[in-house]
């Protein structure tokens, strides 16, 4: 009724449309407030730059800013214990945290250590009492001298598991009977120690000497180390105060005695790692601070329920150092392979893998490269090998097919020196026969009939080197004797076909080094082919001449015929085997010369004369002198 008078009055109206714009307004702000960033207390038990809360936020952080649902606002705070201790103390800080805070208070708080989780839990009434908790590397034995904790209060628990560290460093040192532990004397110390020696019972087992060194001034620790003998094994977790009242953070502590220490030292933390200690089962930070970042995210989720109820600790790694392992001599093959390796330098393999695979590729592929360029040099070998077998059998058979060109001039040049000793023995049987007495005649008969025979011995000599078979050898010669071997036979063949040869020698004679044997062959075979090529002229105009000229270590064999000459689109193709110019040809003759020539280390050319007809060249190389011709003509 009140609401229906309101609104036939013009001031009621008035007032509830203002009612309804008020509350249009706040509904975005509501929605607002429901999808604001959450705020993340995190309370550090010791101080800033430790190490194991550097790493432990490092990773809480990560895993806040990776999970679903708001942004989260983290904020540090540091109770910087043991250095600041006591009720006053932490009076003080619990009002700076409620000014500090009290205009935003936080969602969920973190206590990280178990001394922050004792101040969180004390003075939450005083703090903010409706702040889930979630604890972070707190062991659980510190859990378990608190009383039941509320269903809020959730986090993993972690626990030092030194037991199998020392276990671990006696089986790498064998040889080692003494175990010295060491702590300090600040409260947390304390602990250390009270854990150590509860276990010292079953460490004992193990170990002929455990020896503690407990809250003694930091000189005489380091004294005591530097003298333990070479059997002995250290364990510490460092310490925050030593005996005579100076502080330090365990890190540090741990440091000096590592410099110090004879005895390889192991440790329960993995911020140790690269100070010098050989390493230990080690909790990661890292590690502890994300599992604490997803524990916040379900908590801000709705879930702690779920995390409340877990009850497995962080796990404990093994962590070394690869350069202890070296310098105290740990055989590598004892490293389990679950175990994590600091500071090992990676091995050729694992550092240039791609550049190692390669180099490989490279070394197999120039090794196939070479085996199949051995594979083809011996092929090629045998080639060459079986090309001069059949070059050599080649030059043979023309040498043969030469002499029989031959025949005829062969057969006058022993004719004629067994005509004359036919006529000589006819001769002497007739005075025989007279019975007139005349010795000095017969003497000489018998001198005629002994030099033709010679003579004729010596066609057959030269004949028969031509036709031998012989294995190639260049050995120094008389270029001179060399022609004059085959004059006779080649003035015969001359005569035989009508034509004149003229040959001119220098004088002194010239000396070469190569085959002798197919050097002349190289000379018959230029002359046989000028004597056909002069065959048609009339026989007054049939002349061939050879000509020997030596000139600056060269020796030029010349070869000149009055013949028709060479057409010009034969000469490039003159020296090509089975090229001929005769009908009746083979075209092997100049092949073979240009063949043998080659072989020597020259050349031989064609070209046509001044005055007509062909002149072949043919450069060798020479020793000796130079010299004036003698000229011979047939």
């Amino acid at each position: 009724m009140l609401f229906a008078r309101m609104l036939r009055s013009a001031a009621g109206r008035i007032l509830c449309l203002c009612c309804l714009a008020h509350a249009f307004a706040l509904a975005p702000l509501a929605a607002m407030a429901d999808h604001r960033a959450a705020n993340v207390l995190v309370i550090y038990s010791n101080g800033r730059l430790l190490p194991a809360n550097v790493e432990g936020d490092r990773g809480l952080r990560e895993a806040l800013s990776g999970g679903a649902g708001p942004a989260v606002n983290v904020f540090d705070e540091f109770l910087d214990i043991p250095r600041f201790s006591g009720p006053a103390y932490l009076s003080a800080v619990t009002t700076y945290l409620q000014q500090k805070y009290g205009s935003h208070p936080p969602d969920v708080i973190v206590a990280g250590g178990a001394e922050a989780l004792a101040f969180a839990l004390e003075h939450r009434a005083a703090l903010f009492p409706d702040a889930p908790i979630v604890h972070m590397s707190v062991p659980k034995a510190n859990l378990g001298t608190l009383a039941k904790l509320p269903p809020d209060v959730v986090g993993t628990p972690i626990e030092f598991d030194f037991d199998r560290t020392i276990e671990q460093a006696r089986r790498w040192h064998p040889q080692a009977r003494r175990l010295v532990l060491v702590t300090g004397a600040a409260a947390q110390d304390r602990a250390w120690e009270a854990r150590l020696r509860d276990a010292s019972p079953r460490l004992g087992k193990d170990w002929e000497t455990v020896e503690f060194l407990a809250g003694l001034p930091t000189s005489a620790v380091l004294r005591h180390l530097e003298k333990l003998p070479g059997e002995s094994v250290v364990f510490t977790p460092g310490y925050w105060q030593d005996g005579e009242g100076r502080r330090f953070t365990p890190r540090e502590s741990t440091q000096a005695l590592v410099a110090a220490s004879s005895a390889p030292v192991y440790v329960p933390f993995n911020t140790f790692v690269g100070i010098g200690v050989v390493g230990g089962y080690m909790l990661d930070f890292e590690g502890i601070g994300r599992q604490a970042g997803r524990t916040v995210n379900e908590v801000l989720h709705g879930a702690a329920s779920a995390s409340a109820a877990a009850t497995a600790t962080m796990p404990n790694v093994l962590n070394v150092d690869w350069r202890q392992v070296r310098r105290w001599g740990i055989d590598e093959r004892a490293i389990p392979d679950t175990a994590v390796v600091h500071f090992r330098e990676p091995g050729l393999w694992e550092a240039h893998r791609l550049e190692v695979l390669l180099a490989v590729c490279v070394v197999l592929l120039q090794t196939g490269l070479i085996a199949g360029l051995i594979v083809e040099r011996r092929r090629r070998k045998l080639a060459v090998q079986a090309e001069q077998k059949q070059r050599f059998e080649l030059v043979h058979a023309s040498r043969v097919a030469v002499v029989g060109e031959l025949t005829g001039a062969i057969a006058h040049e022993i004719n004629q020196p067994l005509g004359a000793i036919l006529s000589n023995a006819e001769a002497a049987e007739m005075i025989l026969a007279s019975g007139a007495r005349r010795p000095d005649e017969l003497r000489q008969i018998l001198a005629d009939i002994r030099r033709d025979d010679l003579r004729a011995s010596e066609v057959i000599r030269r004949l028969r080197a031509l036709l031998a078979k012989h294995q190639v050898e260049h050995q120094r010669f008389n270029l001179n004797e060399a022609v004059g071997d085959v004059t006779s036979i080649l003035r015969a063949e001359a005569r035989r076909r009508g034509a004149t040869l003229e040959i001119l020698l220098p004088n002194p004679a010239v000396t070469m080094v190569g085959d002798r044997i197919q050097i002349q062959q190289v000379l018959i075979n230029l002359v046989l082919n000028a004597l056909e090529a002069v065959a048609e002229l009339p026989e007054p105009r049939r002349r061939v001449s050879v000509e020997v000229e030596k000139t600056a270590g060269r020796v030029t064999l010349l070869v000149r015929d009055r013949g028709t000459g060479i057409a010009p689109d034969q000469m490039p193709r003159l020296f090509d085997s089975f090229f001929s110019t005769k009908s009746t040809g083979m075209g092997l003759g100049l092949s073979i010369v240009r063949t043998l020539v080659e072989a020597h280390g020259g050349r031989v050319t064609a070209e046509n004369g001044v005055d007509g007809g062909a002149v072949f060249r043919v450069e060798l190389p020479a020793a000796g002198a130079n010299g004036k011709k003698k000229r011979e003509q047939t």
